[in-house]
C-alpha cells in the first residue's frame, strides 16, 4: 500500500484527525470532535487545555479503529503533522503537566485596556509601533498581551514562573509537548508560522526577539524552541501510533496555504472557519502592508529551506456568526439550516449585520467596535437576518481582498477558498457576486489538514511526500461565477461600509457612569509599559 501520513487539525470549534494517502492526497479516514468554548465574562473566550488534548487522543484512536475496520495496517502511517488555531495562549507546569489556567482564545478581548494603554504610550499613539519587527499591529488578537494577562492575574502562573516550572505555548506547542511525553521528556517547540503570531517573534531574524520580550516583560525561558514547519520534532510516546514521528507543524492558515498548493509568489487562498483568513504568498521577503493587512511567516518547509512570507487579511467572525445565531439566538437549529433559511428569501431586504463581536480585525484593527444589525423594518424576519449574516462574511472578505489588491498592485482574478463554511453553496455564490470575480472551491475542502500532512510527509527522515511541482496532485475545483451586475454589488458593499461605521467606537475602557453610579471598567491586565510603574490593581 502507498505510505500514509496523518494530520491533527485542532481548530477553534473542533478537533479533527485525518489520514491521507501520501501519493494521491486522498483522505483514507478521519474523525472529528467538537470543542466547547467558554465565555466566563463579557468579551472573554476560553477553552480547556485538557479537553483540547483529550479530543486529539479521541480523534486519533477513533480514526485508527476505522482504519482497522478497513483492514489498513497502521504501520503504513509514516508521520503525523499538526495544524492548529493560532494565537490561542496556554501556560502549563513542566513538572506536573497540568495547565495553569484555561487557554485564552485568539478571539478574547480581556486585554483591550492593556492594548489601549500600550498604543497610547507609543510615539504618535501608533498601533503599528512594533510592525517593523513583528509584521503585526498591537492588538488583543496576538499572544503576547494574553500571556501578559496570565502573568499579571493568575497566581499559579506567577508561582510557576518564579520556580522555573512554567512553559508557554500556542496550541501546537501544547499538543506536541503532550504527544512526545509531556512531563516525561516532552518536546517544547513551535514552528515559525505559529511563533510569528505572538508579537514576541522577529520575522526578519526568525527568532524570539529579546527587545520585544523586554517590552512585554515576558521571561524568555518559558518560550518554546522555534523550529521549521517540516522536520522531525519528536516521536509519539503512546497511543496506537507510538513511535511515529511528529514532523510537520503549521498554524491553520499557513497549513491551508500549503494545502491549496499556493507555493508561488502571488498565489492566494481564503479560509472560512470560525474566522475568515485571506493569505497571499509574497515569497522569501516580508512585504509590509499600507492598508491594514498583517505580514506573517507563511512556512519554512525544512531546516535549511528559506522562510516564505504572506500578507494576511484576518476577519474575526465568519462561521462564528452561524454558531451565534444557533446557540445564542435559537434562529437556526443546525449550522446547515442557515443556507435553507437564507435561500428562502434570497435577499437581506436592506438589513445589514456587522458581527464585530470581538471588535473589528483587518483592515480596521478597531477593538472598540461591537456587533450591530441595522436597516431593520417590520418586514424583516429571521430569514433576512440569516441572509444578512452570510452576506457579512462576504462583505468582510471583500474588504480584505480590496486591501490586498491595493498592497500588491496586481488584483486577484479569482479566489481559491476552503474551510467548513465553503460547503454552503449560497455563501459561495454570494461571495462571487460581492467580489465580482470567480470563486474556486476544491473538492477536498480540508486543506489545513492536508497542508500539515504534506509538511510532515516531506520532512527530512520521513521523505514520503514530494512537494516538487511536477509531483503535486491536480486539484479538482467547483467554480462559482458572479451572477449580478457590478453596480448592484457596489451599492450593497457601500451600504455595508456605512453599517461598519455605525459599529465603530462602541465599547471603550473610559470610565462611564452606569445605573448604580459606579464607573465601568473592562477587565484587563493592570500593566503599563515600562518605565511607568504599574498602577494599583482595581478589581472589576
Amino acid at each position: 500500500m502507498d505510505p500514509l501520513v496523518a494530520a491533527i487539525d485542532q481548530g477553534t470549534s473542533s478537533t479533527r484527525f485525518l489520514v491521507f494517502n501520501a501519493k494521491t492526497a486522498e483522505v483514507i479516514s478521519h474523525h472529528q470532535v467538537e470543542i466547547k468554548q467558554r465565555f466566563p465574562k463579557e468579551g472573554w473566550v476560553e477553552e480547556d487545555p485538557k479537553e483540547i488534548i483529550q479530543s486529539v487522543y479521541e480523534c486519533l484512536e477513533r480514526t485508527c479503529e476505522k482504519l482497522n475496520q478497513l483492514n489498513v495496517d497502521l504501520s503504513n502511517i509514516k508521520a503525523v503533522g499538526v495544524t492548529n488555531q493560532r494565537e490561542t495562549t496556554l501556560v502549563w507546569d513542566r513538572e506536573t503537566g497540568e495547565p495553569l489556567y484555561n487557554a485564552i482564545v485568539w478571539l478574547d478581548l480581556r486585554t483591550q485596556s492593556t492594548v489601549e494603554r500600550l498604543i497610547n504610550k507609543t510615539p504618535g499613539q501608533n498601533k503599528n509601533h512594533l510592525k517593523h519587527k513583528t509584521g503585526l499591529p498591537i492588538s488583543t488578537y496576538f499572544s503576547a498581551v494574553k500571556l501578559r494577562w496570565l502573568l499579571d492575574n493568575v497566581e499559579e502562573v506567577q508561582q510557576a514562573v518564579a520556580s522555573g516550572r512554567a512553559l508557554f505555548g500556542t496550541v501546537d506547542s501544547w499538543i506536541i509537548w503532550c504527544l512526545t511525553g509531556g512531563s516525561n521528556g516532552g518536546v517544547h517547540c513551535t514552528d515559525v508560522s505559529n511563533a510569528s503570531r505572538t508579537m514576541l517573534f522577529n520575522i526578519n531574524s526568525l527568532d524570539w526577539d529579546p527587545e520585544l520580550c523586554r517590552y512585554f516583560d515576558v521571561p524568555m525561558q518559558i518560550l518554546p524552541e522555534v523550529r521549521s514547519s517540516s522536520e522531525i520534532y519528536g516521536w509519539m510516546k503512546s497511543t496506537s501510533l507510538a513511535g511515529v514521528p511528529i514532523s510537520g507543524c503549521l498554524g491553520d492558515q499557513s497549513a491551508a496555504l500549503v494545502g491549496q498548493m499556493c507555493f508561488k509568489e502571488g498565489q492566494a487562498k481564503n479560509t472560512y472557519g470560525t474566522g475568515c483568513f485571506l493569505l497571499r504568498n509574497t515569497g522569501t521577503k516580508p512585504v509590509m502592508s499600507e492598508h491594514g493587512l498583517l505580514t506573517t511567516v507563511a512556512y519554512k518547509l525544512g531546516k535549511d529551506e528559506p522562510a516564505c512570507y504572506a500578507l494576511e487579511g484576518s476577519v474575526a467572525i465568519a462561521g462564528a456568526v452561524v454558531r451565534w445565531l444557533k446557540d445564542n439566538m435559537g434562529i437556526v437549529q443546525s449550522a446547515s439550516e442557515i443556507e435553507k433559511l437564507a435561500a428562502a428569501v434570497g435577499t437581506s431586504h436592506g438589513c445589514y449585520f456587522v458581527p464585530a463581536f470581538s471588535g473589528l480585525y483587518a483592515p480596521y484593527w478597531e477593538p472598540s467596535a461591537r456587533g450591530i444589525i441595522c436597516g431593520l423594518t417590520q418586514f424583516t424576519n429571521r430569514s433576512h437576518l440569516a441572509f444578512a449574516a452570510l452576506e457579512a462574511v462576504c462583505f468582510q472578505t471583500r474588504e480584505i481582498l480590496d486591501a490586498m489588491n491595493l498592497d500588491s498592485g496586481v488584483p486577484l482574478t479569482q479566489l481559491q477558498v476552503d474551510g467548513g463554511m465553503t460547503s454552503n453553496r449560497l455563501l459561495m455564490q454570494l461571495q462571487a457576486d460581492i467580489l465580482c470575480v470567480p470563486v474556486l472551491r476544491p473538492a477536498m475542502a480540508e486543506t489545513s489538514a492536508l497542508g500539515a500532512a504534506m509538511a510532515a510527509g516531506a520532512a527530512e527522515g520521513v521523505d514520503v511526500w514530494s512537494l516538487s511541482p511536477e509531483d503535486l496532485p491536480d486539484v479538482i475545483s467547483e467554480k462559482y461565477e458572479p451572477q449580478i451586475n457590478s453596480e448592484e454589488s457596489e451599492f450593497r458593499f457601500a451600504r455595508w461600509k456605512k453599517a461598519v461605521q455605525k459599529a465603530m467606537n462602541w465599547e471603550t475602557t473610559e470610565p462611564c457612569c452606569n445605573s448604580n453610579g459606579f464607573g465601568k471598567k473592562i477587565n484587563g491586565a493592570p500593566w503599563v509599559v515600562p518605565p511607568t510603574p504599574p498602577p494599583t490593581r482595581v478589581d472589576p
